[in-house]
């Protein structure tokens, strides 16, 4: 048997919003809403599904989702962050404000989505590519 990421859920104050800042910046399409949820596909079959959280939950824990883009895709967003006036730091600790990173020969930066998740783009896998493949 095989085993592959489907989807996950990313708990929102605005699902709509929070979908939209997200496909928006990476040039991607808002599917149907679904019952609580607005999915966004990703490639391979894999979707973010934001739904907002329930009513009870006073405040959204923060999650961390880090995403392998291209080059284009990457300056498009690092453009439209930009633009905007959005923080963005080149460290997760936030150390580094404004600036990305030159890891494993890529480039790579940490934002904050509109519900406060911690998002990071990088054009390089972590430990560099493997032998033969770029």
């Amino acid at each position: 048997m095989t085993v592959q990421f489907n989807h996950t859920i990313v708990g929102c104050e605005d699902n709509r919003v929070s979908a939209e800042y997200f496909a928006e910046l990476l040039g991607l399409e808002v599917g149907k809403e679904w019952g609580p949820f607005i999915p966004v596909a990703l490639e391979h079959g894999v979707a973010l599904d934001f739904a907002n959280v329930p009513p009870h939950v006073e405040e959204i824990q923060p999650q961390h989702y880090a995403f392998l883009v291209s080059d284009e895709v990457f300056d498009r967003a690092l453009g439209k962050i930009r633009e905007r006036g959005q923080d963005y730091w080149a460290d997760p600790q936030q150390q580094v404000k404004n600036d990305y990173n030159t890891n494993d020969g890529g480039r790579g930066f940490y934002f904050l989505d509109p519900s406060g998740h911690y998002m990071e783009l990088i054009t390089v896998p972590y430990g560099g590519w493997p032998e033969n493949t770029a």
